[in-house]
């Protein structure tokens, strides 16, 4: 399994991308570099590795990476089969799930990028970069939790905080251009009084609405095992500000690969898409009474698919009592957040005995006392 990790030119140091500053900082010397030094050291890499790689080899790395594909796609393959790959810096083997792409080495801690996994079709085209950094994750975090009085402490006690991983999760990105027809009769009331006698005015209006609606970046999780809830609910991203897509990136935080295509997803999307066009159309017609609807049609041109890795702060915690599982999710560039809380009984109780039961006393004393 091929396998990166970025490295300081100073002081042979792993690099991490730091959302702040968007550049790449190296935590030992305290050296940054910006994405085009980070290209060029990139690419000079792979220069000399493949320089030093033997045709036998390459050719073995190319039909292992298909063999990979082939289970995979294949139902009942071992597309979720654990994978080992060897850490670049220190030597370990490392077990990590056939999706993930970037991660960190369990002996060592530098950061490593699984290269093969994000190459040939597989290879995202574009990557909005983390700009809130876990400094800034934490805080978010902390005040949001703040105003939640019943949450049990151990969801977010030090420990649990620390826990809190920078994901890039996989989206398929949907644009296409929508033609849209819409015909209809609008009535409109108008009913007044007058002399006793009461009036009623029906006007009817032909309605037609039609025009181009030029549909951007919808996008769809593209990983079975994410939970739909926590991935969908920190859309929508500023997608004006994605980068073509360089592993550098990676380099620190978590990342996985998809392994749902965007067949699955075509005719969903497309409804969606449809459905919103059209009702566009009838918002854009007027208020009328009443809308009889004689023709809607929406046709869909110049539909375009592109893959991204998209940025998530994550954390979760497992309630092993109730057998549940609780997360927090932030979206990673707009500090969207969303969260599944659990609540603390203990707490609860508590409540009722310092507030309700002496309430529920005072109520019967005094009604016995009035009685």
């Amino acid at each position: 399994m091929a396998a990166i990790t970025y490295k300081c030119p100073n002081c042979d140091g792993g690099l991490i991308f730091d959302p702040s500053s968007q550049k790449y900082h190296c935590e030992y010397c305290l050296s940054d570099f910006t994405q085009e030094e980070l290209e060029s050291l990139s690419q000079e890499l792979v220069h000399r590795k493949a320089e030093h790689q033997e045709p036998g080899l390459r050719e073995q790395e190319r039909r292992e990476q298909d063999r990979r594909e082939q289970e995979r796609r294949e139902p009942g393959g071992a597309g979720a089969q654990p994978v080992l790959y060897t850490c670049p810096s220190c030597g370990a083997q490392i077990v990590t799930d056939e999706t993930t792409a970037a991660t960190f080495c369990y002996y060592c801690h530098n950061p490593v990028v699984l290269a093969g996994r994000l190459e040939g079709q597989f290879r995202p085209d574009y990557v909005i970069p983390f700009q809130i950094d876990r400094q800034k994750a934490e805080e978010i975090f902390s005040q949001w939790i703040g105003r939640k009085k019943y949450v049990p402490e151990t969801f977010y006690n030090k420990k649990q905080i620390e826990s809190m991983s920078g994901v890039y999760f996989p989206y398929w990105l949907y644009s296409c251009r929508v033609d849209g027809e819409l015909d209809a009769q609008g009535t409109r009331l108008r009913t007044w009084d007058t002399a006793g006698m009461r009036y009623t005015e029906t006007t009817v209006y032909d309605v037609k609405r039609q025009g181009t609606m030029e549909v951007d970046h919808v996008a769809r999780n593209g990983l079975r095992k994410a939970n739909r809830q926590l991935v969908d609910s920190v859309l929508p991203y500023r997608m004006n500000e994605k980068e073509n897509f360089s592993m550098g990136y990676l380099s620190g935080f978590l990342a996985e690969n998809r392994d749902m295509e965007k067949e699955q997803f075509v005719l969903d999307v497309q409804t969606e898409v449809r459905q919103f066009a059209l009702q566009s159309l009838q918002d854009q017609a007027g208020s009328y009474s009443s809308m009889q609807v004689r023709k809607k049609e929406a046709g869909i041109r110049d539909e375009k698919w592109s893959y991204a890795l998209l940025p998530v702060w994550t954390l979760t915690y497992n309630d092993k009592a109730r057998g549940k599982i609780y997360y927090f999710a932030l979206n990673g560039q707009t500090g969207k957040i969303c969260g599944k809380l659990p609540v603390d009984r203990k707490k609860i109780i508590i409540l009722f005995f310092s507030v309700f039961l002496p309430l529920f006393l005072l109520l019967m004393t005094g009604g016995y006392f009035l009685g």
